[in-house]
């Protein structure tokens, strides 16, 4: 429906309204409609998958947050970490990692800038499933790597492998870039990327409404 540019403000409008709201009412409001608007797109069960994975960092983060202030920050401070994952979450499923990049040059991006960060977010899943893998294949031997101090120094075991994957990863993906001519000039793309009527609205919109928020 938008335009990736227009998706990108808009990310980061809501992300300055997170990080910006004090009263944590009002950042439980906003947590609410992204719940709803995660569900209206129907990726609840991967935001609750993905949620696992964040509280205890955002509890851990609520937790020093606490300690070095009072109860009242820390809480807020776990609130705005799940709220701007939320918003993140939301971007990330909403628009491809190449839509990102190919709009970023269609704005006036180097492409070999683009390329860098759209690959980046391409590979990071890979990354975690290879990391995965090499975690699986190293317990099967017998070799502990469950988190803590002790298991530490086994940690080269499960470093070493993944570094070494992801080099011929990196590889790869050099001889491809090098075989279709990455450097080349003239580049075309198969979408054309063109702000409409839509996208100046909701940009608009939405600056507005960060204008309103302010000065309320």
């Amino acid at each position: 429906m938008f335009d990736p540019r227009t998706k990108i403000i808009l990310t980061l409008y809501a992300s300055v309204l997170v990080v910006t709201t004090r009263e944590a009412t009002w950042s439980l409001a906003e947590w609410g409609l992204l719940l709803l608007f995660v569900m209206w797109i129907g990726k609840i069960g991967a935001y609750l998958k993905w949620l696992c994975l964040v509280v205890p960092m955002a509890l851990f983060f609520g937790a020093v947050t606490w300690w070095t202030a009072d109860m009242t920050a820390g809480v807020k401070a776990a609130l705005n970490l799940l709220i701007l994952v939320s918003v993140f979450f939301t971007f990330f499923n909403l628009t491809t990692p190449e839509d990102i990049g190919n709009s970023l040059v269609k704005a006036g991006l180097p492409y070999a800038v683009a390329f860098v960060f759209s690959t980046s977010l391409q590979f990071v899943p890979i990354i975690g499933r290879k990391a995965r893998n090499v975690l699986d294949a190293q317990r099967s031997r017998g070799i502990p790597l469950e988190p803590g101090w002790k298991a530490l120094r086994r940690y080269p075991a499960f470093l070493g492998p993944l570094l070494i994957q992801s080099f011929q990863l990196a590889e790869d993906l050099a001889e491809a870039m090098e075989a279709r001519g990455f450097g080349r000039s003239g580049r075309t793309f198969l979408m054309v990327y063109r702000l409409k009527a839509i996208d100046w609205i909701a940009m608009g919109g939405g600056l507005a409404l960060l204008v309103f928020w302010f000065l309320k």
